[in-house]
């Protein structure tokens, strides 16, 4: 069971979880859709797993533990302050039913972290389809070494970002990329979807590795002249 759960307005909360065994929850942002989704479905929640600092991921996380006081929060160091029960900044998570694998992609915050799982993939705001988040840090070549990472994936991987960016980011990738065969055609996908109000998420790395720029870029010096382009875009 993957879920993509909207809040605030174009954040994604991801919920998955194997066949009757609790769940995983991904960047709680707030609760109001997170907590009637969780009991209509009578989910037990085993961890809840946070990428990064920032408001609009971690908002929500102390209202959750007021229902749910003793499920472990992870999160790197930088989450300490913001709820996080558990530091890890890189390395294996292992809970009853879940090993989670825990990938240092800092740049868009100093120590992001992306986790997989079971082929899913749940990095933040690290990489989105078709883009790749702000360099907050102002540290390209981290977020580029980051990126580079995640690359390396299995093309089958389950891509689950945080946030519904595709169609605003497939509109850059059209504009700089010299194939824009592939982007084109999720375009027309993409914008049915949304017409439909559904999520354009998850997508796989196989497909990103066609429409992502920050996937394709070459060097980082192409990577960062692209990234401060989608900036002013």
């Amino acid at each position: 069971m993957l879920k993509p759960i909207p809040a605030l307005k174009d954040n994604y909360i991801w919920v998955y979880g194997r066949e009757n065994c609790p769940v995983i929850v991904v960047d709680i942002t707030e609760i109001d859709r997170l907590l009637p989704f969780l009991r209509e479905n009578k989910f037990g929640v085993e961890a809840v797993l946070l990428t990064h600092k920032h408001d609009d991921h971690v908002g929500g996380v102390a209202a959750f533990k007021r229902y749910f006081p003793d499920v472990p929060v992870y999160g790197p160091q930088e989450c300490a302050d913001k709820g996080a029960t558990h530091i890890i900044n890189e390395g294996e998570i292992v809970t009853p039913h879940y090993r989670i694998r825990v990938i240092p992609t800092g740049g868009h915050s100093p120590q992001h972290v992306s986790y997989v799982t079971d082929g899913h993939l749940f990095c933040g705001d690290t990489l989105f389809s078709a883009g790749c988040g702000r360099v907050f840090t102002g540290n390209y070549a981290q977020m580029y070494d980051s990126v580079q990472r995640l690359k390396n994936l299995p093309n089958d991987t389950l891509v689950c970002p945080a946030h519904e960016y595709t169609l605003s980011n497939l509109a850059f990738a059209e504009s700089v990329l010299d194939d824009k065969s592939a982007v084109k055609n999720q375009q027309v996908f993409v914008a049915r979807l949304r017409a439909q109000n559904r999520p354009s998420l998850p997508t796989t790395l196989a497909l990103e590795k066609q429409i992502n720029p920050f996937l394709i870029a070459e060097n980082l010096a192409q990577f960062e002249a692209w990234r401060k382009a989608k900036d002013q875009f």
